[in-house]
């Protein structure tokens, strides 16, 4: 059972907003059915970018609209889609966003869990792009295989209410130490929502891992999570952990070019650059664990990649977490153990490197990933295996208001 959320109205985004949308296209998550899609596709709801308006633009069915909008129904029953979560774990909220449906957006909404073993989720035929359609009878009752009807409710019908046109979100706290792999939105009885974003952490089952096989310990899909930087001016850095391959330099961490930069450019005998600065991530890993090898991704940072960097671990208790964010991550440097020491880069390349501490006694729980002087990075791979030593106690409520303003520098 959960708890019934609060109103959908806030004054502001609520802090679980800063946590992975584990629906969006950009991680995976796909539509599996949607009863309905006449006027627009259900996958706009699932689209990573805001919703927009072409006032101006209409299709052969109708108004142009950017989110999902059912024709206007004249049968019994009500509208409701199927999604298959990219990131599958612990959902801490919803926004249901009926931005720009001013006229047309659905009354009343509810939302619907339920979580699937991998090896147990029955195949669904591939919807394909569609619009002016209905669902197949082949398409419900291949569906019907899910049993969605008895799915736990995370969200209990409620009532969407509209805000500015451009600006219309309707949060829902989530208050579940479930993990879910599908959620079901329906709509009552039809109408349009512009963008529904699933708030929260991967998990994964780490007791089904190949113990003989390494695994990402980073990786958001998994639950790693970035929990301090010192820059953030034009990507974030839980962008480098995300789900498959960059798509671009929008989907990495790149920072603001630094200011303390010496007028003239030298470099050390070992070619990398003699500069005062740099900026820093720190990331607690999925699952406490030894890294052996690293992956540094600068695909697409071709004029602005990092001159250098090098990663550092050390092992921290949740408590000893929670201070070291209030304290803007001023960790004493004998705590961190060195992982890869500083290492020039290359533009637009894949770096592979072993990890300087390969025994099974260095067990990490966060790394400190540092590049100098500044610039950009796609993709961060740790490669390891997880350790039964587990130091951080299971939270209620997540960490998440650990933001260093992107004008902060310090030098680590």
């Amino acid at each position: 059972m959960v708890d019934s959320p609060k109103e959908g109205k806030w004054a502001r985004a609520p802090d679980f907003t800063q946590l992975t949308d584990m629906a969006s296209e950009s991680v995976g998550g796909q539509i599996l059915f949607a009863t309905d899609d006449f006027f627009a596709p259900a996958e706009n709801l699932i689209k990573s970018d805001s919703p927009s308006f072409k006032e101006h633009e209409y299709t052969e069915f109708g108004k142009w609209m950017d989110g999902w909008e059912t024709r206007r129904k004249r049968i019994p029953g009500h509208d409701w889609c199927i999604i298959r979560l990219g990131v599958q774990g612990i959902i801490r909220g919803f926004d249901v966003d009926i931005s720009y449906f001013t006229g047309d957006y659905a009354p009343q909404m509810s939302i619907q869990a339920a979580c699937f073993e991998e090896d147990k989720q029955p195949e669904i035929p591939a919807r394909g792009i569609r619009m002016g359609a209905a669902a197949s009878p082949e398409e419900f009752e291949a569906i019907a295989e899910l049993k969605s009807d008895d799915w736990d409710y995370l969200v209990p019908m409620t009532e969407l209410k509209p805000g500015r046109p451009a600006s219309s979100h309707n949060y829902f706290p989530v208050n579940s130490q479930q993990r879910w792999t599908h959620i079901r939105l329906n709509i009552f009885p039809d109408g349009g929502i512009a963008r529904l974003r699933v708030y929260g952490t991967g998990q994964k089952d780490w007791t089904a891992s190949d113990s003989k096989e390494p695994s990402d310990l980073v990786t958001i899909a998994y639950g790693g999570v970035c929990v301090g930087f010192s820059n953030t001016h034009f990507g974030h850095p839980n962008n480098m952990i995300g789900v498959g391959p960059a798509k671009s330099m929008a989907d990495g961490w790149e920072t603001a070019r630094r200011l303390d930069r010496p007028p003239i450019l030298e470099n050390d005998e070992n070619g990398i650059l003699l500069v005062p600065g740099c900026e820093w991530a720190v990331f607690r890993l999925a699952h406490p664990g030894v890294i052996t090898q690293i992956e540094i991704d600068t695909k697409y940072f071709k004029g602005n990649y990092p001159d250098s960097c090098k990663l550092d671990g050390c092992i921290l208790t949740t408590l000893e977490e929670e201070d070291m964010i209030r304290q803007k991550w001023d960790l004493p440097g004998h705590k961190w153990k060195p992982l890869l020491p500083v290492t020039k880069l290359s533009p637009n390349k894949s770096h592979l490197f072993d990890s300087l501490t390969l025994e099974l006694q260095d067990v990490i729980t966060h790394v400190r990933f540092t590049i100098s002087p500044d610039g950009g990075v796609s993709r961060l791979r740790l490669k390891g295996f997880p350790s039964s030593i587990c130091l951080l106690r299971p939270r209620e409520k997540p960490m998440m208001r650990f933001s260093v303003k992107a004008g902060f520098r310090a030098n680590l």
